[in-house]
């Protein structure tokens, strides 16, 4: 229960619901723990301190020093800044057609590169490479079996599967052979700074536009980042004509 009283300092109820707000202060990557017993317990430690603390500067009568009072008026300043800044942002929307309409009119932004889907078996000498490609041409072996047996890359579990990827993902020697192979086909040995590689080129994708399923909350975010921007920015000029003395 919130009001369930869990410790009692001088005279002072901590209550289960002032714990729950103490939590929230949490770094973000505990916040899965905070209904966990133990983990509510160190932070129940936690605020106890704090108030025993609390309790002795009010019996040293620290509120009435010059530090405190100075403390508690940037305190202040910061809480109130943090409400008012609060309030002019409130109003920022971003509607469903301004959104569609920044898709239509920046597409450009969304175009993704041609990718190719590929597998490759990874050995160190190029003789070894030659000798698994001879394998696998001479139909002995399925390429999939070959990179299973002799791939030292840890795709080979998967068959020497990659996966789809973009030109910058791979070494260059490698993207570029890769680019170019026709599909179906094994090519190498292709030489780079990991071995010798031969390389299964299963798919080709031609550059395209995403979807707007795929990008709209990204642009939604940024819109309402920059109308947020745009907001502050013409409230800190209102602000400054009202209040800045020059």
């Amino acid at each position: 229960m919130s009001n369930e009283v869990l410790a009692v300092v001088a005279g002072k109820e901590i209550t289960n619901a002032e714990l729950d707000a103490f939590l929230q202060n949490a770094p973000r990557e505990q916040q899965a723990y905070v209904t966990n017993p133990q983990f509510r317990q160190q932070y129940l430690e936690q605020l106890i301190s704090l108030h025993l603390f609390a309790q002795a500067g009010e019996d040293a009568k620290l509120e009435e020093t010059e530090e405190f009072a100075k403390i508690l008026e940037n305190a202040k300043r910061d809480i109130l800044a943090q409400l008012a800044m609060r309030e002019t942002l409130k109003d920022v929307t971003v509607t469903d057609e301004e959104v569609a309409a920044y898709y239509e009119e920046n597409k450009q932004q969304f175009t993704k590169g041609e990718t190719v889907s590929a597998k490759h078996i990874l050995v160190d000498s190029e003789e070894k490479c030659t000798s698994v490609l001879e394998s696998i041409t001479s139909g002995e072996k399925a390429f999939e079996d070959a990179a299973k047996e002799v791939s030292t890359c840890p795709s080979g579990a998967r068959g020497g599967d990659l996966g789809e990827f973009g030109k910058g993902q791979m070494v260059k020697e490698f993207e570029e052979a890769a680019f170019a192979a026709e599909i179906g086909h094994v090519v190498g040995p292709v030489k780079t700074q990991f071995g010798y590689h031969l390389i299964k080129v299963e798919k080709k994708n031609e550059a395209s536009v995403a979807a707007f399923d795929e990008v709209k909350e990204a642009i939604k975010r940024n819109l309402i980042q920059q109308k947020q921007n745009a907001a502050y920015n013409a409230k800190v000029q209102e602000l400054k004509e009202k209040y800045l003395q020059k």
